[in-house]
């Protein structure tokens, strides 16, 4: 635990500094939330209706950003070598990187959505489902986005190929996600999409550290 809690403050750090990704990837979901008004318009009901689907691709586009992150710095220092060398097993150093991730990009938009959801007139009522929603369903996004950055390692200006790797795989977490806004805007139930989402993030944290694992060490071979 000693080491895995060392490997976690070593991603938290770097992540945090300028040009880790961190920050760039919270930095574009506010961007891009702030831009939508100025494209569809002032519109309350309008706004309220889409805020969040808005939201939502925002966070998954946001999160994109510093997939690459996750592994590619390590393996070009050398960093990746001596961590799969390390006591601990592979699984336990991307489930350690997953977790920095989300820390530094799926928590911070979670905290940062009820105001961005306020500024596009999402009502009061609908903020604990986005709220909720976000929790529980961007560790996801890390935890698929690592078992994509673990099978581009390596390539050179593979940010390209891992969106169009990882997309796709985003998109029951977009459904739920939405979903469970929309119900609340409606005045129905949003916990049937949001056991959803939970168990969407479950199956991926069981799935994605050991793909993950596995598609690094065929990668530095």
């Amino acid at each position: 635990m000693r080491a895995i809690a060392s490997l976690l403050g070593r991603d938290l750090r770097l992540a945090l500094r300028l040009g880790g990704g961190g920050g760039i990837g919270i930095a574009f979901f506010v961007l891009t939330v702030l831009l939508i008004p100025l494209g569809v318009g002032p519109e309350t009901a309008t706004l309220a209706r889409i805020a969040g689907g808005v939201l939502w691709i925002a966070a998954l586009l946001a999160a994109l950003l510093s997939l690459d992150r996750i592994f590619q710095a390590d393996f070009e220092d050398g960093s990746l070598d001596q961590l799969m060398l390390s006591p601990l097993a592979l699984e336990q150093v991307v489930l350690a990187k997953c977790i920095a991730h989300w820390l530094t990009t799926g928590l911070p938009m979670a905290l940062i959505a009820p105001l961005l959801g306020v500024m596009l007139q999402l009502p009061e009522s609908a903020l604990p489902a986005l709220v909720i929603g976000m929790a529980l369903g961007t560790p996801a996004l890390s935890l698929i986005g690592a078992i994509g950055a673990a099978i581009t390692v390596g390539v050179r200006r593979g940010g390209l190929l891992l969106s169009i790797l990882v997309l796709p795989l985003y998109i029951p977490t977009l459904i739920f996600g939405a979903r469970a806004v929309e119900q609340a805007l409606l005045d129905l139930s949003p916990w049937p999409s949001l056991g959803l989402l939970a168990a969407l993030t479950l199956f991926a944290a069981a799935l994605a550290p050991f793909a993950a694992a596995a598609a690094l060490r065929i990668n530095t071979r």
